[in-house]
């Protein structure tokens, strides 16, 4: 009987041995570098090094849009913006919310998050990236504030609310998410100015009025539910006045309703028409308003107020 071979079973040479070595290195680079980068997404854009829009044109309560190619989502409502301290997942808190009547204090608050952490990221929009509009509740001792904002994420700006009664400020911005998404909304809150509260009645509808020597008018009609142009024109003596650029514009629109004080917020169309100034503006719905339009000349701001009526 034959005896068995003891001639060994050939394995595989050092070279498919350093082969299947490489490849295996490859691919377990490829999975580990996938998994970091889903651990570890890259950042994204710094808080004002890309504006969220130069042309801030529609009203509040439209739907997700386009802000130079940032999605933007302000809700589905079609009603006036301001009514609420907290929306889209984002709330409004002042640190304080009376200050003395007529003398000058400092308004400080922060934008919170659904987990109640302070926002310290905010896109730039129109040269800004925070807005803050204060009024009374009759309409009256409008301002247009610039707040700045510390390393914390709270906002401050100088205030004075020269007579007593019931202020509302509102917080226009925008937030830029981890994610790169943008999310504009308003939000508003009560400040207090203890006194006696005597409010005046708004003044009579016109299309136009003074302000410092500057004829301001402007021409068109609103409706509610319809976005419809409004054509302004500032004129010194008998001439166009030269309008500087403001806030990215050569003009910066807000208007509020009477009674609940519905805020809306526009800005002018892309270019000039001639030496007017054309914003379109969807009224949410009827009654009365009062339209404020901020502009510059000779590196002074000035606003102009109007009455309308909407039907």
């Amino acid at each position: 009987m034959p005896e068995p071979s003891t001639t060994p079973t050939a394995g595989p040479d050092r070279s498919t041995v350093r082969l299947a070595l490489v490849v295996g290195g490859l691919v377990l680079a490829v999975l580990l570098g996938f998994g970091l980068g889903r651990l570890n997404p890259p950042p994204t854009t710094p808080v004002g090094a890309a504006p969220a829009t130069g042309d801030h044109t529609h009203a509040p309560g439209t739907g997700a849009h386009s802000h130079g190619g940032a999605t933007v989502d302000q809700g589905t409502t079609a009603d006036a913006a301001g009514l609420s301290v907290s929306a889209a997942g984002y709330t409004l808190t002042p640190s304080a919310v009376e200050f003395p009547v007529g003398r000058a204090g400092e308004l400080r608050f922060q934008i919170r998050d659904q987990q109640r952490r302070a926002v310290t990221r905010f896109a730039v929009v129109h040269d800004r990236p925070m807005h803050l509009i204060v009024v009374r509740r009759d309409l009256t001792g409008y301002q247009h504030l610039h707040p700045t904002m510390a390393a914390d994420g709270t906002w401050s700006v100088p205030l004075t609310l020269a007579q007593p009664g019931v202020w509302r400020a509102y917080a226009d911005f925008t937030v830029v998410a981890d994610d790169g998404r943008q999310t504009a909304t308003i939000l508003g809150v009560d400040l207090t100015a203890p006194g006696g509260y005597a409010p005046r009645p708004l003044p009579a509808p016109a299309t136009a009025t003074t302000v410092d020597g500057f004829t301001v008018s402007y021409a068109g009609s609103p409706k509610a539910g319809e976005s419809v142009p409004l054509r302004f024109q500032v004129r010194a003596d008998g001439a166009a006045a030269p309008l500087e650029p403001y806030l990215g514009a050569h003009g910066h629109l807000v208007a509020l309703r009477e009674g609940d004080l519905g805020y809306l917020h526009v800005h002018p169309q892309t270019g000039r028409d001639g030496d007017a100034v054309t914003f379109w503006l969807t009224a949410p719905g009827p009654g009365g308003y009062r339209m404020f339009l901020d502009f510059q000349v000779g590196g002074v701001v000035r606003t102009a107020a109007f009455t309308v009526t909407v039907p």
